[in-house]
């Protein structure tokens, strides 16, 4: 039987995913099921970088690939192209993008470098699933080198706007390596209108009567498949004892977000501010907890919002507070998920307020842990991709912190009837999709698409068409992913 290679910018141990949690869940199961390889970077930076990847076999018969980055191709690639102008146009942050460094040729090289690792390492009947912005080129680099396998790719960021995108200057090359996969998966249905608007706009992409998409010299299919997670993992999470100020008269928000200049934590700091002064009678009774782990330290952007938040924190604590409470409890650290879980459960309301953000699974795993019984309310951006599956959060624009202040306050005055039938209908759309249903989902539409394709120019193998049946879980159809995003019927109940 053939396997699922992943590939992404960094890889870990599966054994490791339950702590892991999120996508790591739902990869660790792929590979395991289908005898799979995971490649990616080692996350070592080092001047010799040899030319053969290194290969680990884990104890769950899976195997991990991966590869050094110089100091060079650490700069330009990562810290470069990838995350100081592809992460900050993708959420529409051109402010901050920096076009004229140069980074591209390197971004490329290193995709062109992995390639050329990963290849020795395939076999015929193997389906390949790259991961995320940092690897857009991979498929083009792979198919130069004459690799004829089905290549999905899913982008856990979102997909700006055509004009967004338009204003990165290679923004022709990496459409061409877009182009390259069989299958693009995006988070949401605003993604996938923002791409097809794109393709069109930028390079006369022409939309089939099958709902694919022909640009350059390929037909591409693209699809919605929005990330979840594991709601049994928080089933068990229960109220957390012992908390700073959490008497029986206090009502915690919590806050979970990478200190990220895209999660709106300043704006959300604000928000809670105008809380208290709007409505002083929660003085003493109210206490926002925001726990904001540090990542890509070393990138300026981040360093201006950790000193802006701390800065924030204290003057908001200095203004609001008593000498027996402290409004914002600011947390700069990371903590474990499982106590994660109980604070959840321990928080009447859920503040998730990004700027743009693909998905954000906090929001979910919120929902999962609460009590149902006597469940918290989800305060969440109109901006985050889940806004488009959780309809029953209490949606608000985070740009807008008098909405939010007020969002506060009407979900700490909501009766128990409304917040239970809010939390059951958000809990029954994570649980229909979870993290499982999501990897079937997008490995079934890759084997269709990839089918179709075959048809038209020879038929696969025996022992390629046998894999993608039973990827696909196919039961003799063959339905494009329509070119309006939405999900064929039989999709519709296995997206996760």
């Amino acid at each position: 039987m053939g396997r699922v290679v992943i590939v992404s910018n960094r890889v870990m141990d599966t054994t490791q995913a339950a702590q892991a949690g999120g996508v790591a869940v739902a990869i660790s199961e792929v590979l395991q099921s289908h005898r799979g390889l995971w490649f990616g970077w080692s996350g070592a930076v080092q001047a010799d970088v040899g030319e053969a990847p290194t290969v680990t076999p884990m104890t769950d018969g899976v195997a991990i690939a991966t590869i050094p980055l110089t100091p060079q191709e650490h700069q330009g690639y990562y810290l470069g192209y990838a995350n100081s102008v592809l992460w900050p146009v993708f959420h529409n942050r051109l402010d901050l993008a920096q076009f004229e460094a140069g980074f591209f040729d390197i971004y490329r090289s290193v995709n062109a470098r992995m390639a050329a690792s990963l290849k020795p390492l395939l076999e015929p009947d193997d389906t390949i699933w790259v991961h995320d912005y940092h690897l857009v080129p991979l498929a083009l680099e792979l198919r130069a080198m004459g690799v004829r396998n089905p290549i999905g790719y899913f982008l856990h960021i979102p997909f700006p706007p055509a004009q967004t995108f338009l204003a990165i200057p290679e923004h022709k090359r990496l459409a061409r390596m877009l182009a390259a996969y069989d299958l693009v998966g995006l988070q949401t249905e605003a993604d996938v209108a923002n791409m097809l608007d794109y393709l069109k706009q930028g390079v006369r992409g022409r939309i089939l009567q099958d709902g694919r998409i022909r640009a350059f010299d390929r037909v591409l299919s693209i699809g919605s498949f929005p990330v979840s997670i594991d709601p049994k993992e928080f089933v068990s999470a229960k109220p957390r004892a012992g908390l700073a100020q959490g008497g029986p008269t206090v009502r915690r928000i919590i806050g979970v977000d990478r200190l990220d200049y895209t999660k709106g934590l300043p704006p959300k700091f604000h928000a809670f501010a105008r809380f208290l002064e709007r409505y002083p009678d929660n003085s003493g009774n109210v206490v926002l907890t925001q726990i904001a782990p540090p990542t890509r330290e070393s990138v300026e952007a981040y360093t201006d919002i950790r000193t802006e938040l701390e800065t924030l924190a204290g003057s908001i604590n200095g203004r609001f507070g008593e000498l027996d409470w402290v409004p914002i409890h600011y947390i700069h650290r990371s903590i474990p998920r499982s106590t994660l879980a109980d604070i959840y459960r321990s928080a009447r309301i859920g503040l998730v307020t990004p700027m743009r953000d693909g998905m954000n699974l906090v929001a979910k795993e919120y929902v999962a842990a609460q009590d149902p019984a006597d469940p918290g309310v989800l305060i969440l951006s109109r901006f985050a991709g889940a806004a488009e599956q959780l309809t029953d959060a209490l949606i608000v624009n985070p740009y807008n912190i008098d909405e939010i202040a007020d969002a506060i306050e009407t979900a700490l005055q909501m009766d128990k009837a409304e917040r239970l039938r809010r939390n059951a209908a958000m809990l029954s759309v994570i649980q229909d999709h979870d993290t499982f249903a999501w990897s079937r989902s997008f490995l079934g539409a890759l084997g269709r698409v990839y089918a179709k394709e075959r048809a038209s120019g020879g038929p696969p193998s025996p022992e390629l068409r046998q894999r993608l049946g039973q990827l696909a879980g196919r039961t003799g159809r063959d339905e494009p992913i329509r070119s309006d995003g939405s999900r064929p019927a039989n999709l519709t109940g296995s997206l996760e």
